[in-house]
């Protein structure tokens, strides 16, 4: 299926949701035929930017280097489902603006949230300080000011978000087709 490329990019605090909705989403267009492809932030962490630790700078090259990639998918009419918390508004805006045909959706959740929703136990280690650096924590998450989608998965279900995405897309004119819900 022909189709334009797009980064739909979301972002957001650990815990809110990303992952969980972008599968879903990734899903739903796989089934109608488009090309996609999926870079999520901790299988990046251990292929594309190993090595690279948690400093501002670090984090920044690590976001740079997903966005290369996703420039190069997207030129090539691949949508691409970027997963990653990228703490830095202007990180996010330096990639938007080398993609082009970029949607950012803010997978919002109030810290509280995503800290009860901690499988991993990472908050907790974070606020006994095991782990420094740590986004919402030790350091910061800048929202972003004006995203193409917000989904609000601490009010929201599942399909509510997912939907919410792809009737998103359709809008911005990236789905040649309508998703079914």
């Amino acid at each position: 299926m022909e189709h334009k490329g797009v980064t739909i990019w979301f972002t957001g605090l650990s815990g809110a949701g990303k992952t969980t909705i972008s599968k879903q989403v990734e899903a739903k267009l796989r089934e109608q035929g488009y090309k996609i492809e999926v870079l999520d932030g901790d299988i990046v962490r251990t292929n594309l930017t190993k090595g690279l630790g948690f400093s501002k700078e670090d984090r920044d090259e690590n976001i740079r280097r997903i966005g290369f990639v996703s420039q190069l998918l997207t030129r090539n009419g691949v949508i691409v489902i970027v997963s990653a918390i990228s703490p830095y508004r202007a990180i996010r805006e330096e990639v938007r603006a080398k993609i082009g045909n970029f949607v950012e959706v803010f997978v919002n959740a109030p810290l509280a949230v995503c800290e009860d929703r901690d499988v991993k136990g990472l908050y907790k280690k974070a606020r006994a300080g095991e782990i420094k650096m740590f986004t919402g924590i030790s350091d910061p998450y800048e929202p972003p000011t004006n995203p193409e989608i917000e989904c609000r998965t601490d009010l929201e279900e599942l399909d509510e978000s997912v939907n919410k995405v792809l009737q998103g897309l359709e809008k911005l004119g990236y789905l040649s087709q309508p998703v079914g819900a």
